[in-house]
């Protein structure tokens, strides 16, 4: 048997024996490396590689300034602003919701993040307001897929680290389809809300009353311009703008008065589970990436690929709809440690800029948060809301069919607008 097959029938074997992903892929690398040519010794040396994968060190500081800021009642001054803002459209709170959304992510680098945190505001008050628990829980589900789109992101970090490419580049690539899938999701919010007769509020706000706000929230309105600002104006690398990021949450929460010890201590233990099951599958995965190349699965893949087209449109239609398959049973940073570094070469050979790819895939990588059986956002505004898997499931069908179509649309058409940015300030 083909030791490439052999790695294949191992990882998916253990997967579906219900092994831990990072287990799975470091055990069925190890199996096969007794019936290979190649020394053990790569084991130790690809391990003692993410040492030296500085930008990931972004990842933890994101995750603990976004716990940080929920705790700190960040998260509730940004919605405050954004319903003076739009709360009286009809579904206002579903779309005060996604702005809000679009703001924490601008924040956090988190699909889950976000929604947890808006979720908890957002969810009781629109049930309060008459609107449904199903509109409701499929705003916010979809909404917090936001959190992985719009910078900064720990999955476009995590790719650029692995694919070699400019962080700071897939930031600003991201920022026009995240402002795009925002739109979208707010638009689908609105004619849902039509339909169903969700009214928004009907309380009136004076441009006085928008400017008392603003003025009230102003530094936690300040945050994601401070932190991408800083980025893109070259003032701080991702890096250091996530540890900003971190001293800024701790200090606004000591000044809203909202962050005390226990919470500090919660936010605490909250990136120490998520970073170190994220570092330990980055760890495995440089060694299965490092087996496959040396036995030239990207290259196996793409002459395959080759035997079925030559249009780099169709294959990432192909690559796209694979990964909304994956994302059903793996995580989203897991799919990208394992598969980054056989598509990455793909995309290369049929001339497909891996900039523009890293944000195609993290578009694909919303849908996955919504898949079930896995789909993390689902669980969340379940936990939340106590409804079934099944009814969340059906309220977020009308918001995912809109995001299919718009990833799609980018696809197709959208590289130069997805490029622009980068392009522009030359990054």
């Amino acid at each position: 048997m083909d030791i490439t097959v052999l790695i294949w029938i191992a990882l998916f074997f253990l997967l579906f024996i219900g092994v831990p992903i990072f287990v799975a892929i470091g055990a069925a690398t190890v199996f096969v490396l007794f019936f290979s040519s190649t020394p053990m010794s790569i084991i130790p040396l690809d391990l003692y590689k993410i040492t030296e994968m500085f930008p990931l060190l972004a990842v933890p500081a994101f995750i603990l300034a976004g716990s940080l800021m929920e705790k700190g009642n960040i998260a509730g001054q940004i919605v405050e602003f954004c319903e003076m803002l739009v709360g009286r459209m009809m579904g206002g709170l579903g779309i005060v919701t996604i702005l809000g959304c679009m703001f924490f992510a601008a924040i956090i680098g988190s699909g889950p993040g976000t929604v947890a945190a808006m979720g908890s505001l957002m969810i009781p008050s629109m049930i309060r307001r008459g609107y449904s628990i199903d509109y409701a829980s499929g705003v916010c589900a979809t909404g917090g897929t936001l959190g992985i789109l719009i910078p900064p992101s720990n999955p476009m970090i995590l790719y650029g680290v692995i694919a070699n490419v400019s962080i700071s580049s897939l930031f600003l690539a991201g920022v026009v389809p995240g402002l795009t899938v925002g739109l979208v999701l707010m638009l689908t919010a609105y004619a849902i809300a039509k339909k169903k007769g969700f009214g928004g509020s009907t309380k009136k706000h004076s441009v006085k009353d928008v400017m008392v706000c603003f003025r009230k929230n102003f530094f936690a309105l300040m945050t994601p311009v401070i932190i991408l600002g800083g980025i893109y104006s070259g003032i701080f690398t991702p890096v250091e703008a996530s540890c900003v990021a971190v001293f800024y949450a701790l200090l606004l929460g000591i000044v809203n008065k909202a962050l005390d010890w226990e919470g500090f201590i919660v936010a605490l233990r909250i990136t120490i589970l998520s970073v170190s099951t994220m570092v330990v599958v980055v760890g495995v995965s440089m060694l299965f990436g490092h087996f496959l190349t040396l036995y030239q699965v990207p290259q196996k893949l793409t002459a395959l690929l080759l035997g079925v087209t030559d249009n780099a449109t169709v294959v990432l239609y192909l690559i796209v709809i694979f990964l909304f398959f994956l994302g059903m049973f793996m995580d989203t940073l897991a799919t990208i440690v394992i598969l980054a570094p056989i598509l990455i070469p793909v995309i290369t050979k049929f001339g497909i800029d891996p900039i523009f790819f890293g944000i195609i895939w993290v578009m694909a990588n919303e849908i996955a948060l919504l898949s079930p059986p896995l789909g993390p956002n689902l669980f969340i505004v379940m936990n939340i809301t106590n409804i079934s898997l099944e009814r969340a499931t059906k309220a977020i069908i009308p918001f995912t069919l809109a995001l299919i179509i718009t990833i799609f649309m980018f696809v197709s058409f959208g590289q130069e607008l997805v490029l622009w940015l980068p392009n522009l300030i030359g990054k």
